[in-house]
C-alpha cells in the first residue's frame, strides 16, 4: 500500500446542547447545516441503531446529533448524550481532542462575532482557570493590530 497523506473527512465533537452549539457554529463560524438534530434511539432494527450500538455499546438510551460542514468541506458531527457530563476542570494533560483550529481572512472580525455571541460566557465561567475568553480575544486583536501597524 502506497503511503500518502489521506484527506480529513469529518470530527465528533460531544457538547452539552446540540441546538445551542449548532446555533453557535452557524451563526458564528458560518458552517453549514447538513443534518438539524436529530435523536437517534439505541435499537438494533436498523443500520444506524446497529452501528451505534457496535460504536457505544450498550446502555445509551439515545442520543441527539446534528451534521455541520465547514467552509473547506470538513464534516462535524455535534453529538448531545443524554448522561453528558461537563468535566470539573479542564485537564489538558488528559489524552482527547482538546481544541480545534479555524481561520479566517478577517480575524478581527470572526473575534468580535465569539465575543457578541452569548454562548462564550458560560465557557469562561464553566472553566474559570482558562484564561478569560474576552480577554484573549481582545489580545488576539490587538496583537494583529499591532503587527499590521508596523
Amino acid at each position: 500500500m502506497n503511503n500518502y497523506p489521506r484527506t480529513f473527512s469529518h470530527i465528533g465533537i460531544s457538547v452539552s446542547d446540540v441546538e445551542k452549539a449548532v446555533d453557535f457554529y452557524s451563526k458564528v463560524m458560518g458552517w453549514y447545516l447538513i443534518m438539524k438534530p436529530t435523536v437517534i434511539t439505541e435499537e438494533s432494527e436498523t443500520p444506524i441503531g446497529q452501528m451505534c450500538i457496535d460504536v457505544f455499546g450498550s446502555g445509551w438510551g439515545s442520543f441527539k446529533i446534528a451534521h455541520m460542514s465547514t467552509g473547506d468541506k470538513i464534516g462535524i458531527e455535534v453529538f448531545e448524550f443524554i448522561n453528558n457530563e461537563k468535566p470539573a476542570d479542564f485537564e489538558y494533560w488528559k489524552t482527547s481532542t482538546f481544541h480545534f483550529c479555524v481561520q479566517d481572512p478577517d480575524i478581527e472580525g470572526l473575534v468580535k462575532k465569539i465575543i457578541d455571541h452569548r454562548s462564550w460566557r458560560k465557557t469562561a465561567h464553566a472553566y474559570p482557570r482558562i484564561l478569560p475568553w474576552r480577554e484573549t480575544l481582545q489580545n488576539v486583536l490587538r496583537r494583529r493590530s499591532i503587527r499590521s501597524h508596523i
